[in-house]
């Protein structure tokens, strides 16, 4: 590890938390990928030892660095529609699969050290086609379903708006599970408990699948207009705001009307112009990073943060295991009330 400086972890998600605890077992910063992990106990253990040993850490969450998002941020925190009461959040992908799982086996690719890509999770046979490109998201041994691959960028920015914790409770509207794929459609409430910019709880929805979001009149936009196609809504006691996702402006919403963001207002966010330019923009996230290893900057999204996002979203991929039934989970003891879920709280490694 002398000639090693910094460690990125870019593979499927059941790697993360091997090679990234690796890597701070040797004193090196670490960018990580989101989700950062796959498991809750692996969130936890991650963001101790990363906390422990004082190291850089960064999950890849780049629009955490983005003018829009930092700029809702702001307009959240600043009270532009008072306390939050409710956020409801969609992403129309589908990382699940409904169906049954493949049968047989398919002659490993020369280019494929098809031991290594499994890693730590348990032996399956090799199937062209299955498991890339990308298929393995869709999948309970390696991915987080779209909750775990949209949902961690979505649920970003309001997450970090209104100082949330992890949550009181967590209900997957969804089919029952098969073992093997996450379902392609979810609807998850969150209950958490209130911070200073919410009421006394904030009820969190989270859509997902074809079709997503169903319709509600907490989503309907003035002039008859149409719901961005990925983004969230904060409802709070003096109107909404709309946060598209991504590379649009939050728009606010009171009384069924758009109201324009005051200039003044934010001027005094020193946030300069929106970039519109995803190429420019892009790179900052990753910068960050580099800087804060160099001493020049610290990160916004460490382990610290990003762990507590990721507990927050396996929850609710650990409920969809028990459908439309209501989970209690307790943040003191990282366990479940109901004993029958703690057992997805982590997976045996196997040795390879």
């Amino acid at each position: 590890s002398s000639k090693v400086d910094a460690v990125i972890v870019s593979t499927p998600d059941h790697s993360h938390a091997p090679a990234s605890m690796m890597a701070m077992e040797k004193n090196l910063p670490v960018y990580c990928q989101k989700p950062l992990t796959h498991h809750v106990t692996e969130a936890r253990a991650m963001r101790k030892m990363a906390e422990e040993k004082g190291l850089v850490t960064q999950m890849g969450i780049q629009v955490h660095s983005f003018y829009d998002y930092k700029l809702a941020t702001l307009l959240i925190q600043s009270g532009i529609i008072g306390k939050v009461s409710t956020v409801r959040a969609w992403s129309p992908k589908n990382w699940g699969y409904d169906g049954p799982p493949p049968k047989g086996s398919d002659p490993v690719p020369e280019t494929l050290d098809w031991n290594l890509w499994l890693g730590t999770s348990a032996e399956r046979p090799y199937k062209k086609d299955v498991y890339h490109p990308g298929n393995w998201r869709k999948l309970v041994d390696y991915g987080c379903g779209t909750l775990g691959d949209m949902g961690v960028h979505i649920f970003d920015t309001p997450y970090n708006a209104l100082a949330l914790d992890v949550p009181l409770t967590i209900v997957n509207n969804c089919r029952e599970p098969n073992g093997y794929g996450f379902p392609e459609k979810n609807i998850v409430t969150y209950e958490f408990p209130g911070t200073k910019y919410t009421t006394d709880k904030l009820t969190w929805i989270w859509y997902d699948g074809i079709g997503a979001p169903e319709s509600h009149d907490e989503l309907s936009l003035p002039d008859g207009d149409k719901l961005p196609d990925q983004g969230a809504m904060f409802i709070g006691e003096k109107g909404r705001l709309l946060l598209p996702h991504f590379m649009q402006l939050p728009r606010h919403i009171v009384d069924g009307k758009y109201k324009n963001l005051d200039a003044a207002q934010i001027e005094q966010f020193n946030l300069g112009k929106p970039i519109r330019n995803y190429g420019s923009e892009g790179p900052k996230h990753y910068h960050q990073f580099i800087d804060a290893c160099l001493g020049k900057d610290e990160t916004t999204a460490p382990f610290s943060y990003a762990s507590r996002l990721t507990e927050t979203i396996l929850l609710g991929t650990i409920a969809g295991r028990f459908p439309n039934q209501t989970l209690h989970w307790d943040n003191a003891t990282a366990q479940f009330a109901e004993a029958e879920a703690n057992q997805y709280l982590e997976s045996a490694y196997r040795e390879f």
